[in-house]
C-alpha cells in the first residue's frame, strides 16, 4: 500500500458556486449537508473536489476556481453541463426520478427514457474528470446518487484502483425500488466499487435486499460487521457509516464575538419570545407542511402559549424550476399566512418564515436562540441540522425533537424526543413536553447529545470509510487516529 497519494472527492456539485455579477464571475459558498461533511476533511487532507460549478462552465472562469484554490488545501476541478444534460440528468434523472423514488414517492417519478441516456452520459463526463486529475495512488471518493454509474464507466475504461462510494439519501425497500425501469444497470454499476457507504443499517440492509430481489448471481457473505456482495465478476464490501459534522467548529463558533452580535439582532426583532427553530432546504421530504399543522394545533389546544411562542421556519431556496417545488412554496406560503391571520396580533406573529440562505453565523446563532429544536423530515438520509443544533449548545440547554425517520435518530434517540412526523398531535404534545422540560433534564439531555457526536465527528466518519479502505489504499491524513 502506498501512502504517496491524495484524497479525490467526486460529487454533482462543487463547494463553491460560480456567479456572472457585473460581467465578472464571482464566487460564493454552496449549502447543503454534503458540502458542510466533506470540506473540512480535504481542509485537512488535501487532494481535489470534482463537480459541477453551479451553472454553464466558461472556461474565462479557470482563472477565478484556481484563485479560490490556491487559498485553500485542496484545488477544485470543474465538470461542464449543457443545458440539456442539466435538465435530463440533473433535474430529470437525479431528482424527478431518484430522489422521490429513494424517500418513498414513485408517484412523484418521471420514469422518461431520455433522463436515463442523460444520466449515463453525465456520469461519463465525471469518469473523464476523474482521469484527467487523478493517479494511481489516489483514494477516489464518490458520492450520492447523482452518480451511481461512475465506477461502470471507469472499470469499462480499465480503471482498477479503489473506488469507494457513499450514498447519503435513503435506500429504498425492494418492493419501492423494483419500479426503476434501469434497476439492474445501476445495481450492476454500484457493484463495481470496492467499498459502498450507508447512512443507517436499514439503508444498507435495504440495499442487500434488492440485490437479492433484482440480480439472479447475487452472493452476499458476512465479515465483522460488514457485509461482501458479489454479482457476477464483481464484488464490493458494504457498510454503514453515519455521517456527522465538525463539533470543534461549531462549538468554537458559538462562542464567538460574531455569533453573540447575531444573537442580539435576532433578540432586538423577537424580543424574550420563546423560539422554536426549523431550518430546511425546500423540499418535498422535509415535512414542512405537516409541521406546520403541527404548530398550529399547539397554538389551538394551549392559548397559554400565544403571545410567547414564535416557530422560526427557515427555508433555504432549492430546485424551485420543478414544479413540485414551486407548489410547495406556494403551500408553506399559504399555510403560514393562515396561521398568522387565525393567531397573530399587532405585536406577535406565530410563524417567523424566513425563505433564503442564511449565514454560518447568523444560523448558529438562531441554534443558541432556541428552545426547541423541530427537526421532523418525513424521510431522510441523516439530517446534519440535528447534529448541527447540539454541537452549536455550547451552555448545554435547548431540546432536540427528531423525527423516527431521520437517519440521525439511530443515533439521537437517547436525548432527542422522537416524533412521528405525520401524527400531528404526537409532534404537537411532544412541543409541549420540550417546553416544560427543566434545566436539569435539557442539560443532561444535551450532554449526552453533545457527548456522542464530539466522540463521532465527521473526522471520524471519514477515517472509518477510509479504514475499509485500506486494503487497497487511502491517504495516511484520512486514516490518522
Amino acid at each position: 500500500m502506498s501512502s504517496g497519494g491524495r484524497l479525490v472527492v467526486v460529487s454533482n456539485r462543487l463547494p463553491i458556486t460560480t456567479e456572472i455579477i457585473d460581467g465578472r464571475t464571482q464566487l460564493k459558498h454552496s449549502g447543503g449537508g454534503l458540502v458542510s461533511a466533506l470540506r473540512p476533511i480535504l481542509n485537512e487532507s488535501g487532494g481535489s473536489w470534482i463537480g459541477w460549478p453551479g451553472r454553464d462552465y466558461d472556461a474565462r472562469d479557470s482563472a477565478v476556481l484556481n484563485n479560490w484554490s490556491s487559498s485553500q488545501n485542496f484545488s477544485l476541478v470543474p465538470v461542464a453541463l449543457s443545458v440539456t444534460e442539466l435538465d435530463r440528468f440533473y433535474r430529470g434523472y437525479s431528482n424527478e426520478i431518484i430522489w422521490p423514488l429513494f424517500h418513498g414517492l414513485p408517484s412523484l417519478c418521471s420514469f422518461e427514457p431520455s433522463f436515463w441516456e442523460a444520466y449515463c452520459n453525465a456520469n461519463a463526463k465525471f469518469a473523464a474528470a476523474v482521469q484527467q486529475v487523478s493517479g494511481p495512488d489516489d483514494f477516489i471518493w464518490v458520492h450520492d446518487y447523482h452518480l451511481m454509474m461512475l465506477a461502470h464507466v471507469l472499470r469499462s475504461r480499465g480503471h482498477k484502483d479503489c473506488l469507494a462510494y457513499f450514498h447519503h439519501i435513503p435506500f429504498p425497500a425492494p418492493d419501492t425500488f423494483e419500479k426503476l425501469p434501469w434497476r439492474s444497470q445501476v445495481l450492476r454499476a454500484l457493484v463495481r466499487f470496492n467499498i459502498i457507504g450507508f447512512q443507517t443499517p436499514r439503508d444498507r440492509n435495504n440495499f442487500v435486499a434488492c440485490l437479492r430481489r433484482c440480480l439472479p448471481d447475487v452472493h452476499v457473505s458476512r465479515t465483522g460487521d460488514k457485509l461482501v456482495v458479489r454479482a457476477g465478476h464483481e464484488s464490493a464490501t458494504v457498510g454503514t457509516y453515519p455521517i456527522s459534522v465538525d463539533y470543534k467548529e461549531f462549538a468554537a463558533e458559538a462562542a464567538s464575538d460574531s455569533v453573540a452580535e447575531e444573537c442580539e439582532a435576532i433578540r432586538a426583532v423577537l424580543g424574550d419570545m420563546r423560539i422554536v427553530l426549523s431550518v430546511d432546504r425546500l423540499d418535498y421530504t422535509k415535512g414542512i407542511p405537516e409541521r406546520l399543522a403541527a404548530f398550529e394545533e399547539l397554538l389551538r389546544r394551549n392559548p397559554n402559549l400565544r403571545r410567547h411562542i414564535s416557530l422560526v421556519q427557515i427555508v433555504v431556496p432549492s430546485r424551485e424550476e420543478i414544479l413540485e417545488y414551486a407548489q410547495l412554496k406556494l403551500r408553506i406560503e399559504m399555510l403560514v399566512n393562515r396561521i398568522n391571520d387565525k393567531y397573530g396580533v399587532a405585536d406577535w406573529t406565530p410563524v417567523r418564515y424566513l425563505y433564503r440562505a442564511v449565514s454560518r453565523s447568523e444560523l448558529i446563532a438562531f441554534y443558541l436562540l432556541a428552545d426547541v429544536a423541530l427537526v421532523t423530515p418525513l424521510k431522510d438520509g441523516m439530517n446534519l441540522v440535528a447534529k448541527e443544533f447540539c454541537a452549536s449548545r455550547i451552555d448545554n440547554q435547548g431540546v432536540l425533537i427528531l423525527s423516527e425517520f431521520a437517519g440521525a435518530a439511530d443515533e439521537l434517540r437517547r436525548g432527542a424526543i422522537l416524533v412521528n412526523p405525520y401524527d400531528i398531535e404526537d409532534v404537537s404534545s411532544s412541543l409541549v413536553h420540550a417546553l416544560n422540560l427543566d434545566l436539569l433534564e435539557q442539560r443532561s439531555r444535551m450532554r449526552a447529545l453533545r457527548a456522542y457526536i464530539r466522540a463521532n465527528d465527521v473526522f471520524r466518519w471519514s477515517r472509518s470509510f477510509a479504514a475499509e479502505a485500506l486494503p487497497f489504499y487511502a491517504p495516511a491524513s484520512l486514516c490518522a487516529s
